[in-house]
């Protein structure tokens, strides 16, 4: 164990764990979302659906190189966590990022990426 990523002693402020602690609300559900976007093939669908407001699931399919089958299990997948919403249309079911906040959270995890690769020197 390398000790320069841990403190020497051990110096407990007492009142700041507290405060923090009575502070953390129930994360479960936030812990979730990263866990759904997490999956490089839905983070994928995410990050198309930043570009497009909406897709078919064949379109999805085809930009993920998978079989509507596979597509549409993922985009379910987003769906039943409340990360995107879908509509039928006749024959086709089309889906769309949930919110805004969806979207942000997929540019701005992808933004921090970029921004990271610049500084140890590596292009994406």
């Amino acid at each position: 164990m390398q000790t320069k990523d841990m403190c020497e002693v051990t110096k407990v402020n007492e009142d700041i764990v507290f405060s923090i602690k009575n502070q953390i609300p129930d994360l479960g559900a936030a812990a979730q979302i990263f866990k759904a976007l997490a999956d490089e093939t839905r983070l994928k669908i995410a990050f198309a659906l930043t570009i497009e407001e909406e897709l078919c699931v064949c379109d999805v399919g085809e930009i993920i190189g998978s079989s509507t089958a596979t597509a549409s299990h993922h985009l379910r997948f987003l769906r039943d966590l409340s990360l995107a919403k879908s509509t039928r249309k006749g024959k086709q079911v089309y889906y769309s990022l949930a919110d805004h906040h969806v979207n942000a959270l997929v540019k701005i995890a992808y933004e921090h990426a970029i921004e990271e690769g610049e500084k140890d020197g590596k292009s994406s």
